[in-house]
C-alpha cells in the first residue's frame, strides 16, 4: 500500500498545538493515555457487536417511524393503492442495491464513520466536510427528531382517543424519549444494544400481527381496495413519493457507522445487511397489503396514525395494543439513530473536522459520551417543529444527495486504487443504477417542490463557509487558540474522558 493510502486508512488526530501554545501541563490526562483503565486495556470503542446485534441495529433503525407515518405521504402523491405498492417495492429494491455498494465498501475500509470516512478516502476533506455536515446537522438529529414526534404520538394516543393530543405535551415526551435514551447510550454500549434487540423484537411482533390480520383479510377476498384508480399522472408527485417511502427505509447504512464495534466486520457487515433488507422490504410490503385489505384512500389520507386507525377497525377493545406496540418500535428507532449518529461525530472529530471533544471516549464506560450529548441536543433542537412531512422532505433531500456521493466512490476507488483488498466486490453495474436513481430522486422532487428542496439545499451550503473557517483555517489567532483549548479541557474534565490512542489500522 502506498503512503498515501496507509494515510488515509489510519484514523488521524488533531494536532495538539493549541496545547502546545498555551504551555498548560496535562499530568492528569497524560496519565490516562499512558494507562487507560485499571485492567490495562486501551480506551477505545470494543468491537462488542455480534451478527445479532448487527441485524437489530439496522432492522431497529430502519422500522422506526417510517411504516406507521410514510404509508399516508407515499399513497398522497401517488393515487391509488397499487401504485403506492410499486413505491413501496422499487424503494425496498433500492435500499438493498445501496446496501450491497456499502457492503464492498465497509469491507474495504473499515473505519467508523461509513460514508464519511468513504468521501474522505475518495474525495477529500472538502467534500467530506459538507457529508459530514450535513449529516450531523441535518439528517440524524432531524430524523430522531420525527422519530421521537411519532413515539409521542402513539404513545399519548390511548388518552386522547377521540381528539388530537397538545402539540406540546408531544413534543415534551419527545424530548424525554431522546435524553432517556443518551443517558442509556452514554452509560454503556451493551445497554444501547439490548435496548435495541427488545425493541426491535416487539416492533417485529407488532407488524407480524398486522401482517397476520391482513392475511385473514384477503382469505376473506377484501381485495376492492387494490385497483390503479386515481393514479397520479404527474411524474414529478411520484418521484416526490420516493421521499416518504425511502424515508421509511432509512436507516439501511447504520451499521457501517458503528463498523469499529462488530466483531469479525467482514463475515458479519455483508450478513446482517443482507439478512436485515430482506426482512425489512417484506415486512414492509405486507404490512402495507394489511392495511390496505381494511382501509380505503380516504381513511389512509385522513389518519396521522394509519396502525391506530387499522387497530380500531379490526381488534376493538384490543385495539389499544397496537398503538403500545408502535410507540416501543419507534422507541427502539430513537435508540438505534443516537447509537450511530454519535460514531458519526466521533468519526469527524478523529479526522479533524469536529471539535477534539467529541473524539474523546468516557474512561469508565468506553462510550463516545461527548458525541452521544450533542447528538442528542441537536435532536432537541428540531423538535421546535411537530410538522412531521415537511422534516421528512428536508431529510430525504440530504440524504439522497450525501449517500449518492458516497456511493459513487466505489467506482472511484476501483479506478484509483484497483490494487486494494476488496472482501467484497460488487458489479458495476449496481453503483451506475444507484448513482443514476439518486439522480432522478433528488433532481425530479426539485421541480415539484422547489421550495423545500431549495431550504434544504441552502442548509447544505451553509457547510462551506463553516468548512474554511473551522477545519481549513489552521492559522487561528492565538487568543482563539486558547479559547478552543480551555473549553476542551474543562469538557474533559467534566465529563471525565480522553481521546483514544492513534489507531494503526489499514484498510
Amino acid at each position: 500500500m502506498s503512503p498515501k493510502a496507509e494515510a488515509y486508512a489510519s484514523v488521524p488526530h488533531k494536532d495538539n498545538e493549541t496545547i502546545a501554545i498555551l504551555e498548560i501541563p496535562e499530568p492528569e490526562k497524560a496519565n490516562d493515555a499512558e494507562k487507560p483503565t485499571m485492567t490495562d486495556e486501551t480506551i477505545e470503542l470494543k468491537p462488542k457487536m455480534t451478527l445479532l446485534n448487527g441485524v437489530t441495529v439496522i432492522v431497529g433503525s430502519i422500522i422506526g417511524s417510517g411504516i406507521f407515518v410514510s404509508p399516508s405521504g407515499v399513497l398522497k402523491n401517488t393515487g391509488s393503492v397499487n401504485m403506492a405498492l410499486v413505491v413501496w417495492i422499487t424503494s425496498g429494491i433500492f435500499s438493498m442495491i445501496g446496501a450491497y455498494c456499502y457492503a464492498e465498501l465497509g469491507c474495504m475500509i473499515k473505519k467508523t464513520g461509513a460514508d464519511y470516512a468513504y468521501i474522505m478516502v475518495t474525495l477529500g476533506k472538502f467534500l467530506a466536510f459538507i457529508r459530514l455536515w450535513v449529516e450531523c446537522m441535518i439528517v440524524r438529529p432531524c430524523t430522531v427528531a420525527i422519530v421521537a414526534l411519532t413515539f409521542s404520538i402513539y404513545a399519548v394516543k390511548y388518552f386522547f382517543p377521540e381528539c388530537e393530543p397538545p402539540d406540546d405535551a408531544v413534543r415534551i415526551l419527545a424530548a424525554v424519549c431522546i435524553c432517556i435514551l443518551a443517558f442509556v447510550n452514554c452509560w454503556d454500549v451493551s445497554w444501547a444494544t439490548a435496548v435495541q434487540d427488545i425493541f426491535t423484537y416487539a416492533k417485529l411482533l407488532a407488524l407480524f400481527i398486522i401482517i397476520a390480520t391482513g392475511i385473514v383479510q384477503l382469505g376473506r377476498g377484501k381485495t376492492e381496495n387494490f385497483n390503479w384508480d386515481d393514479t397520479e399522472t404527474d411524474f414529478t408527485k411520484i418521484a416526490l413519493s420516493f421521499y416518504s417511502g425511502l424515508f421509511a427505509y432509512n436507516g439501511w447504512n447504520y451499521l457501517n457507522f458503528v463498523i469499529e464495534e462488530l466483531q469479525d466486520p467482514v463475515r458479519n457487515l455483508p450478513r446482517a445487511i443482507g439478512i436485515s433488507i430482506i426482512l425489512v422490504t417484506v415486512v414492509y410490503v405486507l404490512t402495507n397489503v394489511a392495511f390496505y385489505t381494511t382501509l380505503s384512500v380516504p381513511e389512509v389520507l385522513g389518519s396521522e396514525a394509519v396502525a391506530v386507525t387499522f387497530a380500531k377497525v379490526m381488534y376493538g377493545p384490543m385495539a389499544f395494543m397496537i398503538p403500545v406496540f408502535v410507540a416501543m418500535s419507534t422507541f427502539g428507532g430513537v435508540n438505534g439513530i443516537l447509537l450511530t449518529s454519535s460514531r458519526l461525530f466521533y468519526a469527524g472529530a478523529c479526522e479533524g473536522q469536529m471539535p477534539e471533544i467529541f473524539s474523546m471516549i468516557q474512561v469508565d464506560k468506553m462510550t463516545p459520551a461527548p458525541a452521544v450529548l450533542v447528538s442528542a441536543f441537536l435532536s432537541l433542537c428540531y423538535l421546535c417543529s411537530s410538522d412531521i412531512f415537511s422534516l421528512i422532505n428536508y431529510v430525504g433531500f440530504a440524504t439522497w444527495v450525501s449517500i449518492g456521493l458516497a456511493v459513487f466512490c466505489l467506482p472511484v476507488l476501483r479506478w484509483k486504487h484497483p490494487e486494494w483488498e476488496r472482501p467484497i466486490k460488487v458489479q458495476l453495474f449496481f453503483p451506475v443504477i444507484y448513482i443514476i436513481a439518486t439522480i432522478f430522486i433528488t433532481i425530479v422532487p426539485m421541480i415539484a417542490s422547489p421550495v423545500e428542496t431549495g431550504i434544504g439545499l441552502a442548509i447544505i451550503l451553509t457547510g462551506v463557509p463553516v468548512f474554511f473557517i473551522f477545519p481549513a483555517w489552521k492559522n487561528k489567532p492565538v487568543f482563539i487558540k486558547k479559547m478552543l483549548a480551555s473549553t476542551t479541557l474543562v469538557l474533559q474534565k467534566l465529563i471525565v474522558v480522553v481521546p483514544p490512542p492513534k489507531s494503526d489500522k489499514t484498510k
